[in-house]
C-alpha cells in the first residue's frame, strides 16, 4: 500500500515539473531533466529497497543468472532454452533436485524431434538436423557453463535417435 502512495507522490511530483519545464528555456530544460533523472533514480532505488523481495522473484533471478552465465543470449533465446528445460523436466529425462541419479532410460523419437526443434511430419534431411543440433549446442556450450553438460548430453541423444529414425 505504501508503495502505490509513493508512487503516486513521485508521479504528481513529476507532473507539475513537466508543467514547469513545458515554459523554460533549453538550459533550464536540460537541468530540470537531469534532476528528474536523479529523482527517477531515487524512486527506483527506493522501489528496490521497499518491494525487492517481491521484485526480484526466481524467474527474473534465473534471467539475469542466465545473462551471467551463458554470454551472449537474447531473450528469445533464453525462452527456446527454458522451452527445451520444460520439456526436458516433462519428459522426466532431467532430473531436478536430485544428486546422483542414473536415468539411463533412452529418449522416445517423438521427444528427441521436440527437443530438437524438429517437425516429425516434415522428414527433416540430414543437414536440418545437424543445424537444429549445432544451434542448440551453441546456446549450452558446457564450456560457457558447467550446470549445462547434462543438457548438453541430452540434446546429444536426441540428435542420436533422429538420426536412427531418418536413416
Amino acid at each position: 500500500m505504501n508503495i502505490i502512495i509513493y508512487t503516486l507522490v513521485i508521479l504528481t511530483i513529476l507532473y507539475f515539473l513537466l508543467k514547469l519545464i513545458s515554459s523554460i528555456s533549453s538550459k533550464k530544460i536540460s537541468k530540470t531533466l537531469r534532476i528528474l533523472l536523479i529523482i527517477g533514480l531515487i524512486f527506483f532505488a527506493v522501489l528496490f529497497a521497499i518491494g525487492g523481495r517481491y521484485l526480484l522473484t526466481l524467474p527474473l533471478a534465473l534471467a539475469s543468472f542466465a545473462f551471467l552465465k551463458l554470454k551472449g543470449l537474447s531473450i528469445v533465446q533464453l525462452i527456446s532454452l527454458f522451452k527445451l528445460i520444460q520439456t526436458l523436466r516433462r519428459s522426466g529425462r532431467f532430473p531436478f533436485n536430485k544428486k546422483n541419479s542414473n536415468n539411463q532410460s533412452s529418449i522416445s523419437v517423438p521427444e528427441a524431434y521436440k527437443i530438437l526443434n524438429l517437425d516429425m511430419n516434415k522428414k527433416p534431411t540430414r543437414d536440418d538436423l545437424d543445424k537444429a543440433h549445432m544451434k542448440l549446442q551453441l546456446k549450452i556450450n558446457p564450456d560457457n557453463s558447467p550446470e549445462t553438460s547434462k543438457l548438453s548430453s541430452i540434446v546429444k541423444e536426441a540428435k542420436d535417435i533422429v538420426l536412427k529414425d531418418i536413416s
